[in-house]
């Protein structure tokens, strides 16, 4: 048996699997949920989660096994996963392996057994807290008696640990986008690519000149991990291209184009995380389910003088979920267009990047 205990004391017990280290080590992590049905794969390696111990609510994972080309990223960040039941996958034909293969692989730790149903509802209650998964429970009472909320915070930013280590290009027979990579999901740039254009990936902390170098017909700010307010520095590199450049903004990349224009960002209490958050346009009054996966949101009282309007919002908590600049060509949306997982009717947010594109440079 192994425990995930929070750091106010709760304890839910499970059976560990995958690697474990065992003695004194401590797995530690942000404990969050995903409501999402399917899609554990992308949800596993998507760089969002860096840092995080992600809790799955639906019954069982694992049952269609693990199948390498449905990753979003090369590398995983995730600290931990928790289940109810872990099935072998043993039905799926055209699996590479099992999900517990690929955690062995990669160095993720899991508990399974574990009643993800009363996890779930003590963290919408109480709001999302760390977590740490121990062997003994008299583990976890010594190292929250001496831990400090530094414990959980990394020395660099998870943002710069999930970019990629340098420039790449994507080919495409199209214009030329730059795109600033800050944890980015495959599918982002496949939603692109398919669109025609040549993708030029730049790591976070890439210089708006040397951006500007490229000449690029438009810039596409991904998704990433943490916390958008301890990225000033990204904010106010990406703020010297607002009027430079038609511009989209994707979960972080939308926090942070908010952030280059002068607004803040909150902490919410248990996050978006699931494939079935309805958003309404506020220009057509349209409604679509998204699928979402972020800890944090642009305060809408913030936005007042920075040029952005609303253009969407969340119809259960009434968050900002996407903005339009009144004066220049810029757009973001704080769920996830190119889903993976999730519903796929949001993917029309690159049609209409592209007719921005096409506006400001004529047809492509």
């Amino acid at each position: 048996m192994a425990w995930l205990v929070l750091s106010d004391g709760k304890a839910f017990e499970g059976e560990k699997f995958g690697p474990w280290i065992g003695g004194d080590h401590v797995i530690k992590g942000e404990v969050v949920f995903n409501t999402s049905m399917c899609g554990y794969q992308e949800m596993i390696t998507d760089l969002s989660y860096a840092g995080q111990i992600l809790t799955f609510t639906h019954p069982q994972i694992g049952n269609y096994g693990w199948h390498n080309e449905e990753s979003e990223a090369d590398k995983v960040l995730l600290k931990g996963i928790i289940v109810r039941e872990l099935s072998a996958g043993e039905g799926s034909l055209h699996a590479d392996g099992s999900l517990e293969d690929f955690c062995m692989k990669q160095n993720i730790p899991g508990l399974k057994g574990v009643d993800t149903r009363a996890l779930t509802r003590y963290i919408r209650n109480n709001g999302t807290m760390p977590g740490i998964m121990v062997e003994e429970l008299e583990q976890a009472a010594a190292f929250w008696q001496k831990s400090t909320p530094q414990d959980f915070d990394p020395e660099k930013h998870w943002v710069y640990q999930a970019t990629s280590d340098e420039e790449y290009v994507i080919p495409g027979n199209g214009p030329e986008l730059a795109v600033l990579d800050l944890g980015a999901k495959k599918n982002i740039l496949r939603c692109l690519q398919k669109r025609g254009y040549r993708l030029h990936v730049f790591p976070a902390g890439t210089p708006s000149q040397k951006i500007m170098e490229l000449r690029p017909q438009g810039l596409v700010l991904s998704n990433g991990p943490g916390d958008p307010a301890r990225l000033p520095e990204i904010a106010e590199n990406m703020g010297k291209l607002i009027a430079e450049l038609p511009i989209m903004g994707i979960c972080m990349g939308h926090q942070i184009m908010a952030m280059a224009a002068g607004a803040s960002t909150y902490k919410l209490p248990f996050g978006h995380r699931g494939g079935n958050h309805p958003v309404q346009n506020k220009e057509t009054g349209k409604v679509t389910m998204t699928s979402q996966n972020h800890g944090y949101a642009v305060s809408e009282e913030s936005l007042r003088g920075t040029g952005f309007n609303i253009m969407y919002a969340n119809l259960n908590d009434g968050t900002v979920e996407g903005l339009k600049h009144e004066k220049y060509p810029v757009l973001t949306v704080q769920y996830h267009p190119e889903a993976a997982p999730g519903p796929e009717e949001n993917d029309e947010i690159f049609d209409r990047f592209a007719e921005i594109l096409n506006a400001k440079w004529g047809e492509m």
